[in-house]
């Protein structure tokens, strides 16, 4: 009756109007039973806009797998009590030491094979801390103790979209998001950042109990937890983010192991020619092999002819080409650290590397084949990144040169800010080698060196090269696109978002960029004037020499044949990596974005590296490294991350199998860390401890729950 009732009043005349009011009840419904059904896809992590509200880095401008066992049959169920106390051992000095039958030993080291006492640079230097590095580890100790609680934030709201070439779909809500967060930071006052907070105790908890499960995921064996996308995103469009969103809670799962298994990696540098095809195995690979004639899929192998790339020609008559049209290019001399765009067939960066160049890839992330993967698979560095509206994780004039073969950018996109950004990364002076072409580097002021069409490989090349000075800014007929706002930094580069600007160019000697470094391999050995500490990165370099020559290359029972990539996930002045330049492996060095800027540095010196937060997963595949180093890294970390215990995680989806970690810290986190990675079935070696400080060192097994 009431609805026949309601249905002769819709015929009145004013019924217009109680029309409309139903329509417009209907809408409120539908609105909100939609937001009921997608609320629960749409909640990611705060994504950070700046290093304001996280100390933010001073301006350097301003002033194997050969011999993986199997787990313990007496870790079979999985968990274990972080805080048990092991059997095999007696605690000494607050740190269990493992293997030791009399209480008069030192240390003692086990490994498949042989058992072998580290030789007595680990004894007399292992704890032996250089001055500095005390200093920084309690200062960024007490630095992490400033932060408002910021870490463990939540947003509603998804960030800005792009396509497969780098345009951003939503740009506008992304930048809008990041315009608000850096409002927020500008209304933190110094003495908000100046509250310290109070400790909430030890870094792991000892009481937990760990039970790990395999992640459930689309992306299976190759997941990468800030880059693939499992949400209701991922389910209508692709599974790959356009920009990096991690998940709402820490990782606490174990990426599994490929289909068919794993086997050890093949040693480099054959692993240059071929790599094992169940290693890195992709739904898409197969297709994409029949397709292309540079790799070829023979028996269990991937195999890389040498005559055969991306390039219609050779790739070395490529690079003499290039070096023919500017000379003052010379490769492993002049140009040292190079960033390629996009991730082929990597003979460009294999060709590179017999020149003494160190190239590191820049594979974007929407290539749903994983040729990024096949490139850390045959020993080339690379990362995992995108293109799109937020900065790359590097400080600013610090690559020699840019190439972007065939990359398909289109850098003329949103103000051409693709463009900028690598303007902002590019070292005045340097070199951006482009297969097309842009109008937007007059606007830029890059001079063009070269333009010539190559007859091998039938492929036109520009040689760009950046300005030295400001000079030619002031030139410009029309300043656009404009200069950045004097306090804008430009190596400020975590979640930060690309500007639309020209940084200026530095002219004073105390300013990182303003001269070009020293050739190789002198370079690595120079302290330019703008280092402020140079006296901390002199010792820095001798101290890790010392430790990498006396112990860490014999006593630590690790056979340097079988390892090639290495990440140093503290790298204070790039000394760990000084040291094993001599040996056939590459180094990336991450440089916390809550420790001292010291990453224009490392860049400085030869090296290359990024910034990265670790309460966060890293960009890369699982399995991407054959060692892992970290150096006070927990400590550094203390009160900052909701689940250190997920860094752990981290590291062992990082870590092929076979492969090792090599922790330096306090006592009191190496004895719970210990019991962690043995409930992850990982082999300890090795663990020594006096005073306060101690080595942990470990390696993974193919052990999976």
């Amino acid at each position: 009756m009431g609805f026949a009732h309601f249905a002769r009043r819709i015929k009145q005349p004013r019924g217009i109007w109680v029309k409309m009011t139903f329509i417009v009840v209907l809408g409120l419904c539908f609105v909100f039973f939609w937001s009921f059904l997608s609320s629960s896809a749409s909640s990611f992590n705060v994504q950070r806009e700046s290093f304001d509200d996280i100390a933010e880095p001073v301006s350097s401008r301003t002033k194997s797998a050969h011999d993986v066992s199997e787990s313990s049959k007496s870790h079979e169920k999985g968990k274990v009590e972080s805080g048990s106390k092991s059997k095999e051992g007696k605690k000494v000095g607050g740190f269990v030491h493992k293997h030791e039958t009399k209480r008069k030993k030192e240390h003692a080291v086990s490994h498949p094979h042989k058992k072998k006492d580290v030789p007595k640079a680990v004894v007399e230097e292992v704890v032996v801390k250089e001055v500095q590095e005390q200093v920084e580890a309690e200062s960024d100790d007490s630095e992490s103790n400033k932060e408002d609680g910021e870490e463990g934030t939540e947003s509603d709201g998804n960030e800005g979209e792009s396509d497969a070439n780098g345009d951003a779909n939503g740009e506008d809500s992304s930048a809008s998001v990041d315009e608000e967060v850096e409002e927020k930071n500008e209304e933190v006052t110094a003495n908000e950042i100046g509250k310290k907070r109070k400790r909430k105790g030890p870094v792991f908890d000892p009481k937990a109990v760990y039970i790990w499960r395999l992640c459930n995921t689309r992306s299976k064996h190759n997941y990468m937890p800030c880059i693939d996308n499992d949400g209701l995103i991922g389910r209508l469009q692709s599974y790959r983010h356009r920009e990096r969103i991690c998940p709402k809670k820490p990782v606490m799962c174990l990426v599994p192991l490929p289909h068919d298994g794993y086997d050890p990696p093949v040693s480099w540098p054959e692993s240059k020619s071929k790599i094992l095809y169940k290693n890195v195995a992709h739904p898409k690979l197969a297709a994409y092999i029949k397709k292309h004639n540079w790799v070829n899929e023979t028996s269990e192998y991937l195999t890389f002819p040498q005559n055969q790339t991306t390039f219609n020609g050779n790739v070395l008559q490529y690079l003499e080409f290039i070096q023919e049209m500017v000379p003052d290019i010379e490769w492993g001399k002049n140009v040292r650290i190079v960033l390629d765009i996009g991730c082929s067939d990597s003979s460009f960066v294999a060709a590179l590397l017999d020149k003494d160049v160190l190239t590191v890839t820049l594979a974007l992330k929407d290539d749903l084949v994983d040729l990024g993967q096949v490139a850390l698979e045959r020993g080339f560095p690379t990362l995992v990144s995108s293109l799109a509206s937020r900065r790359l994780p590097f400080p600013s004039g610090v690559f020699d040169t840019i190439h972007c073969a065939a990359c398909g950018i289109h850098w003329h996109s949103h103000g051409g800010n693709l463009l900028l950004e690598m303007n902002r990364i590019l070292r005045p002076n340097g070199y951006f080698i482009l297969s097309t072409m842009t109008a937007l580097t007059a606007s830029i002021c890059w001079n063009i060196l070269a333009y010539k069409t190559d007859e091998a490989s039938e492929m036109g090349v520009r040689i760009y090269q950046k300005p030295e000075s400001n000079d030619i800014y002031e030139l410009r007929r029309k300043k656009n696109p404009p200069l950045c706002k004097e306090n804008e930094n430009p190596d400020a580069a975590w979640y930060v978002p690309m500007k639309t600007c020209l940084h200026e160019i530095p002219s004073a000697i105390e300013q990182h960029g303003a001269e070009w470094p020293e050739e190789w391999p002198k370079r690595l050995e120079t302290y330019p004037e703008w280092l402020t500490n140079k006296e901390k990165a002199i010792g820095d370099t001798d101290h890790w020499k010392a430790m990498v020559n006396k112990s860490y290359l014999t006593g630590l029972g690790i056979d340097w044949l079988h390892i090639r990539n290495v990440m140093d996930m503290t790298a204070i002045y790039g000394g760990f990596a000084a040291s094993l330049v001599k040996q056939n492996v590459w180094v990336m060095n991450v440089v916390p974005v809550h420790s001292p800027d010291t990453l224009p540095f490392i860049y400085e010196r030869g090296l290359f590296g990024i910034y990265h937060d670790w309460c966060e997963p890293f960009g890369t595949y699982p399995r991407s490294y054959d060692l892992l180093h970290a150096d006070h890294l927990f400590s550094r970390l203390k009160n900052r991350c909701k689940q250190p215990a997920s860094i752990v995680v981290e590291m062992d989806r990082l870590t092929r199998p076979g492969g090792w970690v090599v922790v330096r810290d306090k006592v009191e986190i190496l004895e719970p860390l210990e019991e962690i990675l043995r409930s992850l079935h990982w082999e300890i070696r090795m663990t020594y401890a006096q005073d306060k400080e101690g080595m942990l060192c470990a390696q993974k097994t193919l052990w999976r729950p």
